[in-house]
């Protein structure tokens, strides 16, 4: 066709060079809640630089290539050795060193490490969402290695790195490392107790040597990996080097990669131990599920991170595409009906990285009224925000028609992504019993979340008689685990609404409140009460001023 047909008009144009940090108002005034005065003035700094980065052409870019070019497996090289590699195009390694740079690993030594880096991270996971699940591993790692004070002072340090290598070598010649884990197995899944790798003890103190294999470890060219196997005693965590002191190569056999729906740029392979590959223990035989517990929470934290992030993408790309097209005599975003869908959008949005947000605080307080929150309320995140991702993103992906249904839109890039964290580190099932384990065991738990929630009490008709109906339900517990699905995303929504009544402008929680807790609400996304202030909820979602 000639170039002369027609002149392109009335199309949005592209969401990028803009600063992905303060026009994320929600991220921004959780950042400043959170953090003490005394570390907030470099930590908005910081976070601002690296909002712009995220916004530019080139980390988007880089975001596009990795997933375009996705990892490939190198099990031998040129002359039959067995290697065991995986090569990541250029833009993965681009992304991952700007991710260690900021700090994405380094949150448990310093200041509001945890609110600095989770804003960091909802940033990063924007850009690109397969590089988080190294830093997330990472970072997560730090808790179980201290089950071992010895091993935390050598490896602790070097996950906390602001350097990024990616060269397999000792790590102890390295500056930086990254971790990984292997937990689940063909036969277990999530029921690790099943787990059939053996671990057999060697003369040398806490060394071991694994036979067996992991059905899924991602990120399988980190540095080292905290994997769970059955010793004498019992289950047990191990540290896997991928590196040995001398330089010789651990037996880590990576059998194929998977070929997964999303998370593309990531690599998740198949593993196999043959009965020589040398392993640590950490901390006690037999206690491998109570040592490993603290990565597997903190990871849970990021998966509600990460699907809080993939939310605010699809519905800045939604309202940013609104905003510029026009339709049946004016702009979309104007429209009564579509201002109603993007309303709804951005109400689920701000939700979930408001908690978010807030449990990443609960990790800096540190103190116990804290730390019992998190234990309740990270299953509880865990199982409703990330089964929110999904919907938000396909009704944003439909709000630009069939622009976003066209790869270059980046919106079928999120829709691939969006059901990702539902599922890793538990679905949705482990998370509702998890919360059932807590409320059964540990009273603590359940009294710091209605002391959380009961900070809002009052201020809202709706939100006050949703804590009176959870009460109600709380206290039966006929039947609880057929019904605990239900029971967790009610205490989710109490939670959201409560923080939200706190904390959002009062057309934000009056909305969440009118649908979510109210019941003036639909089944799908744009059934929000037409009386409601929803154009003011629509311009603080929007991405650009």
């Amino acid at each position: 066709m000639t170039p002369g047909t027609h002149t392109v008009t009335n199309q949005a144009p592209p969401l990028v060079g803009y600063d992905m940090f303060a026009t994320d108002r929600a991220l921004a005034e959780a950042v400043e809640r959170h953090l003490p005065p005394e570390t907030y003035a470099a930590a908005h700094e910081e976070l601002t630089a690296f909002g712009v980065s995220a916004g530019s052409a080139q980390a988007l870019e880089w975001g596009t290539l990795a997933n375009a070019c996705p990892p490939r497996l190198r099990t031998h090289d040129r002359y039959g050795n067995r290697i065991d590699e995986v090569e990541f195009h250029p833009s993965w390694h681009r992304l991952l060193g700007r991710g260690v740079a900021m700090g994405l690993t380094d949150a448990w030594g310093r200041q509001g490490g945890h609110v600095r880096r989770a804003a960091a991270f909802l940033l990063a996971s924007q850009v690109e969402a397969g590089h988080g699940c190294p830093l997330s591993m990472t970072h997560a790692a730090v808790p179980a290695l201290r089950a071992d004070p010895e091993l935390a002072a050598v490896w602790e340090p070097l996950a906390s790195s602001r350097v990024y290598e990616p060269e397999l070598r000792p790590p102890l010649e390295k500056t930086g490392v990254l971790l990984g884990m292997g937990m689940t197995e063909k036969q277990g899944g999530s029921d690790v107790r099943a787990n059939t790798t053996r671990a057999e003890p060697l003369a040398e103190d806490g060394a071991y040597v694994l036979t067996g294999h992991k059905w899924f470890c991602s990120a399988p060219m980190s540095d080292g990996f905290l994997v769970l196997a059955q010793a004498p005693d019992g289950l047990t965590c191990f540290l896997l080097p991928r590196v040995l002191p001398d330089g010789t190569r651990n037996a880590f056999a990576i059998q194929r990669l998977k070929d997964k729906l999303g998370n593309r740029s990531n690599a998740s392979a198949e593993v196999e131990f043959d009965g020589t590959t040398w392993a640590r223990r950490v901390g006690e035989e037999g206690r491998g599920v109570r040592t490993i517990i603290g990565m597997v929470a903190a990871t849970r934290l990021d998966c509600v991170l990460g699907s809080a992030a993939l939310m605010r993408q699809a519905v800045a790309q939604a309202v940013h595409h609104a905003s510029y097209r026009g339709a049946f005599g004016g702009l979309l975003v104007d429209k009564p009906l579509m201002r109603n869908v993007l309303a709804d959008l951005a109400l689920e949005s701000e939700a979930a990285t408001v908690l978010g947000l807030r449990l990443a605080a609960a990790y800096d307080a540190d103190t116990d009224e804290e730390r019992a929150l998190a234990r309740i309320a990270v299953p509880v995140a865990k199982y409703w925000v990330t089964k929110r991702c999904t919907p938000v993103v396909a009704e944003a992906l439909e709000c630009l028609g069939g622009n976003g249904y066209v790869e270059e839109s980046g919106l079928p890039r999120l829709l691939r992504e969006s059901p990702l964290n539902s599922v890793w580190e538990g679905a949705g099932n482990v998370q509702a019993l998890d919360v059932l384990r807590v409320l059964q065991r540990e009273p603590a738990a359940l009294n710091a979340f209605l002391r959380e929630v009961g900070r809002a009490r009052g201020a809202d008709h709706r939100l006050d008689r949703a804590i009176r109906d959870l009460l109600t339900e709380l206290a039966d517990l006929e039947g609880i685990e057929a019904r605990a699905r239900r029971l967790v995303e009610r205490m989710a929504r109490v939670l959201q609404g409560a923080l939200l009544v706190r904390w959002a402008p009062p057309e934000v929680a009056d909305a969440f409140c009118a649908s979510r807790l109210g019941g003036d609400w639909g089944a799908s996304f744009g059934t929000l009460p037409h009386t409601l202030d929803l154009a003011a909820v629509v311009e603080r979602a929007r991405p650009v001023p």
